[in-house]
This record gives structure tokens, C-alpha cells and sequence, in this order.
């Protein structure tokens, strides 16, 4: 039976308790700097510096490293902030209507670094990739998640912040990776040209500045792309049918997954502020996670990378700081999965 276990503690202390090597994939999206306050004594997020902020955690990446599995994957989302003049605190940053356990943001300290100049952006999670990629990590993709109704923003002087960034991250240069699982559907377009009889079009004869004096050019077909297409086209058609048999009808195309997701944030009524879209934690665990493993989130929240992964045929342990927000998540997931849940918490002993 599969299990979601939640650990209630700060993660610097219950990682290092848990066994190396034990799990398979970890999603997480931990507290962005200086952005707001969840109330809890000792929480990442608001270091007095941006550089501190990097330093924590990159040592907590370090110790997910240890309990991943060597074919393990780890999906960082990791939002970015603007550099804010010193003793600046923006209303957006304090305590809202919504954020009902939270306190003590109007006392927080500035997001404020001297490095940068006021109204700078902090580039954040490139920063802490590069921090990573020299602790150790590979960096795999860097994915941007595009969202269709971001949070509006009164400000005249730039764009309005419309994505946020995943960084794949593994322990070596072979892993787990199901391609297959989150492939896309092809466009026509792409069908109808890869369709083609490349063999009967000519080119144009001015190839080379028109150096060329041998004839027209024959047209060109990436021969890899279209290997690749068939290749995720029938791994995904054969993984939908029983046993793997085909079907008489022609499958539907697939492509490989592009590192531009389009996915909504989604509203939710609960307490916790910032909730990652299930949709979003759904691709992750479905490319980085065999059928039956185990996921960490080390940064539990509201429980959505526990719920989808019971959802997924996945076991799960989160921690989470806040004991609010780990009986938050403790309902949440119980709720889901009904009669069939073993949702389990401690106080992350191990």
C-alpha cells in the first residue's frame, strides 16, 4: 500500500537522519528570499542576505543529494525577487488577509543586499544553479514555467513578472528519466513536414552565396528528430494499451517535452500563501519517478507534491516547518485519496 509520510521539523535537521540513497526523485519549491513571512522561528527565507540565503540552500540541496537514489532526479522551482532600497518592506511582502499563520512580516528585515542596486532583479535561481552545478549537481534543463494568469503588478516602469523557473538537477550523467510520460502531442505542422518527400524538392541554387554551380540543393530532413518522434510516438502509444500491444489505428504523434510549460496557478483556500499547481508537480514526478518509488519534498507546504504523487502511484515524505500548515497538508491529502490514504506524521525523528 503506498504511504505519504509527513515530518513535522526544520529539514536542516531531519535530512540528515534519514537514510542515504532512499529516495528516487524529490520536487520541491522551498520559500523564495525575502519575499514573506510563514511565522516559524528559524525559517529559510529571511536571511539578512542574499548571499546567506544562497549558502542555506545549498546546504540543504546538498543533503537531498545524499538520500537521492544515484538515478534520482530533483525538480527546483525557484522564484526570483527585485533588490529593494534598504529598510524598503513593499505591502506586498506583509501579512495578508489569507496568510492567517503567519506573523511578524511588518518586522522582518528589508530584501536588501548591497551587492545590487535598488530595483535590481536578483536572478535568484540562476544564481543558486550555479551555486549548485559547483557543489556537485548537473544541471539537466533549466524550464520555465509560463503562467497564463500571474499575479497582477502595479509596476509602469517593466514587464509584469509572468514565469518562474524549474531546474532539473541529477547526481550523475545517467538517471531516471520517463520521456515518454509527459510528451507532447505534435503540431500538424510538424506531422505534414515531417511527412514529406524530402527526396523530390529542390532547393535554391544560390546556396553558398551563390558559389554553388553544381545544380539546385536537394532539401533536408533532420533524420534524428524524425527517429526520435517515431521512437516517443510508439513508447507512449504502447504505454497507454495493456500488455504493450499496438492498436490497428495510426497513434497519435508525440514530441519530446519542451522546457516552456504552460501551466495556471491554481486558487486555494487554505491558509498557505503559496501553492504549487498540481499540474505542475504532476510532470515531475511523472518524468522523474518509476511507478511505485518514492518522492521528498523537503519544503512540504500545503501537501500538493504528496497528493499528487499518491494520485500517481507514488509513495511520499514531506517535511514542513509550520505544524499548521503539516496538519494543512496532512487533511488535504486524506481528503483526496478517501478511504484509501495512509497519510502518517511525526515529529521527524526520522
Amino acid at each position: 500500500m503506498l504511504t505519504t509520510t509527513i515530518l513535522h521539523g526544520d529539514c536542516r535537521d531531519i535530512l540528515p537522519t534519514l537514510a542515504a540513497e532512499r529516495f528516487d526523485c524529490c520536487v520541491t519549491s522551498p520559500p523564495y528570499w525575502g519575499l514573506r513571512d510563514y511565522g516559524v522561528s528559524g525559517q529559510i527565507g529571511l536571511e539578512p542576505t542574499m548571499a546567506a540565503y544562497l549558502e542555506t540552500m545549498v546546504g540543504v540541496c546538498r543533503e537531498m543529494r545524499r538520500v537521492l537514489k544515484p538515478s534520482g532526479t530533483f525538480w527546483l522551482n525557484i522564484g526570483d525577487s527585485y533588490n529593494a532600497h534598504p529598510g524598503q518592506r513593499k505591502t506586498t511582502d506583509k501579512v495578508g488577509p489569507k496568510q492567517l499563520t503567519n506573523g511578524g512580516s511588518n518586522s522582518a528585515p528589508s530584501r536588501h543586499t548591497p551587492d545590487l542596486k535598488p530595483k535590481d532583479l536578483c536572478m535568484i535561481p540562476n544564481r543558486l544553479a550555479i551555486a549548485l552545478q559547483d557543489d556537485g549537481w548537473w544541471v539537466r534543463s533549466e524550464i520555465i514555467w509560463a503562467k497564463p494568469n500571474p499575479m497582477p503588478e502595479s509596476v509602469t516602469d517593466r514587464p509584469t513578472s509572468s514565469h518562474e523557473k524549474i531546474w532539473l538537477l541529477t547526481k550523475g550523467e545517467r538517471y531516471f528519466y520517463d520521456a515518454a510520460a509527459i510528451a507532447e502531442p505534435v503540431a500538424v505542422s510538424s506531422i505534414d513536414r515531417l511527412s514529406q518527400n524530402i527526396e523530390a524538392q529542390a532547393g535554391s541554387t544560390r546556396a553558398n552565396g551563390g558559389a554553388k554551380t553544381n545544380g539546385p540543393m536537394r532539401a533536408v530532413i533532420n533524420e534524428g528528430a524524425r527517429k526520435a518522434l517515431r521512437s516517443i510516438t510508439e513508447t507512449r502509444h504502447r504505454s497507454s494499451i495493456p500488455g504493450g500491444q499496438s492498436l490497428q489505428a495510426e497513434p497519435t504523434a508525440f514530441r519530446n517535452a519542451r522546457n516552456v510549460w504552460t501551466v495556471a496557478t491554481q486558487p486555494f483556500r487554505g491558509s498557505h500563501f503559496a501553492t504549487m499547481p498540481a499540474d505542475l508537480a504532476e510532470r515531475c514526478i511523472k518524468a522523474g519517478c518509476p511507478a511505485g518509488g518514492s518522492v521528498l519534498d523537503p519544503f512540504g507546504g500545503a501537501g500538493t507534491t504528496g497528493l499528487v504523487a499518491d494520485r500517481l502511484g507514488r509513495n511520499a515524505t514531506l517535511i514542513e516547518l509550520n505544524p499548521e500548515y503539516a496538519d494543512m497538508a496532512k487533511r488535504r491529502i486524506e481528503s483526496d485519496a478517501g478511504l484509501f490514504a495512509d497519510t502518517t506524521t511525526d515529529s521527524g525523528n526520522g
